[in-house]
């Protein structure tokens, strides 16, 4: 089976392009005052002019295949362009490519009618409004979508919300949260829940608060990339806001897995481009700084770090890109252990290059003089959002498994080899047993 990963020389140009803007334009928007970064009006008005020169190039929302808004670029190109996009976490928002509201939209793209998608797929495509995914609750496991209780009844032509979810990323400064529900508690599960477009200024929803987390101690509710506990309480939506229309009943978990599996390729890219820019410092100190009589870089257990860094990221950046290959060649559903393989190798290694970064760089590392510390902090949760990684070790398993028989004797037994030449070989071995 060949892979080929390589695009068209128009594209590379693309690429780039996006690398010299990152280093001229987005990288100096960290240096930023906190209170500036933090307030989104602000930072819309300085990156406006960026993101006219990202639509020009016609690099702006690219997710989406040309009949649904966007240009087709399938997993592969979206791929290399997020392993750039990783780098920096203002790189997303200037492509039009953001979390929560990329995913959504791609969910609005294979789910929602016609009507929906010129309501509310569009804008957020062209960066007018903001959205969230309301899916995960506090008193059942994120891991485990079937134990959801959240749910919706149909009152005439309007469905009625009860319960409450938290880490609805982005819940807090969004105009629309995507909020998956059960609609049917006595079929199966998968068959039972539904999503729901649901305006955050709907009387009963209450944004509660964001929860501060481990990437982001001191975030305030009400700044960008919070993650909101919410409350449903007797919220009432039209039916026309019901993802896909009466068709749409009971499609929440299709839908959840269409919005997931593109997802994942892309966190995987944009982790090698995080993981790369901690390597590059790495690398940096390792050839700068002098102790106990030498460089860093001279020192076996450095080199040591740097091949095993260097080995792990070529490994993620392969498997991711095989399996944005596979996703391009035969769909999501049909590449589901590709998906799972790089989501959990991947943080895995976006971790290790983060640690060993900042253990090279010692007391400097570890302080915000650098942003080794901060993208320690947000590659943990890496294991953890979009699937813990032993969910996705598990469904890696279980599918590699199903391709074995039990045996009583091992395959690999002597007994049962020695059989086997018995059978194969009868004539030669009678020959040679009459010769003794």
């Amino acid at each position: 089976m060949a892979w080929d990963f390589e695009t068209e020389p128009e594209f590379e140009e693309k690429l780039e392009w996006m690398r010299q803007l990152l280093v001229e334009e987005i990288y100096p928007l960290e240096g930023l005052p906190p209170e500036i970064q933090r307030d989104r009006d602000k930072i819309d008005e300085i990156t406006a002019p960026l993101k006219e020169q990202v639509k020009t190039q016609g690099l702006w929302a690219t997710h989406l295949p040309p009949e649904l808004g966007g240009l087709g670029f399938g997993q592969v190109k979206l791929g290399l362009m997020n392993e750039i996009l990783g780098k920096s976490s203002f790189a997303p928002r200037i492509f039009g490519v953001n979390a929560p509201d990329t995913g959504n939209a791609e969910l609005l793209a294979v789910g929602a009618t016609d009507e929906q998608k010129e309501k509310w797929m569009q804008p957020l495509l062209d960066g007018k409004i903001r959205s969230a995914f309301s899916m995960t609750e506090p008193d059942t496991a994120g891991s485990d979508p079937k134990l959801l209780k959240t749910n919706a009844v149909r009152d005439g032509d309007e469905w009625v919300i009860n319960g409450r979810k938290w880490f609805t990323s982005n819940g807090s400064v969004a105009d629309i949260l995507i909020s998956m529900v059960v609609t049917n508690p006595d079929v199966h599960p998968y068959q039972g829940s539904s999503m729901f477009v649901v305006p955050t200024d709907a009387a009963g929803l209450n944004i509660v608060r964001d929860v501060p987390v481990m990437s982001h101690p001191d975030h305030q509710t009400g700044e960008p990339g919070g993650h909101s506990e919410v409350v449903y309480d007797n919220v009432r939506i039209p039916h026309a806001n019901l993802v896909g229309g009466d068709a749409g009943v009971g499609q929440g978990f299709v839908l959840a897995q269409k919005r997931l599996g593109p997802g994942r390729i892309h966190h995987a890219m944009r982790w090698l481009g995080q993981s790369r820019r901690a390597f590059d410092m790495m690398c940096e100190r390792a050839v700068s700084r002098y102790t106990h009589g030498s460089y860093l870089a001279e020192k076996q257990m450095i080199q040591d770090w740097v091949a095993e860094s260097e080995a792990e990221m070529r490994a993620a950046r392969l498997l991711t890109l095989q399996a944005a290959w596979h996703m391009d060649k035969h769909g999501a559903s049909a590449s589901r252990m590709e998906i799972a393989i790089i989501k959990w190798w991947g943080a895995k290694v976006l971790y290790n290059v983060i640690d060993r970064a900042i253990q090279v760089h010692g007391a400097l590392g570890f302080s915000t003089d650098l942003p080794l510390e901060s993208m320690y902090r947000a590659a943990r949760a890496a294991r953890i959002y979009d699937g813990p990684d032993e969910v996705h070790k598990v469904t890696v398993a279980r599918k590699i498994l199903k391709g074995y028989d039990a045996v009583e004797v091992p395959s690999e037994h002597y007994t049962r080899k020695q059989a086997a030449a018995q059978e194969k070989f009868a004539e030669y071995l009678d020959l040679a047993t009459a010769n003794l």
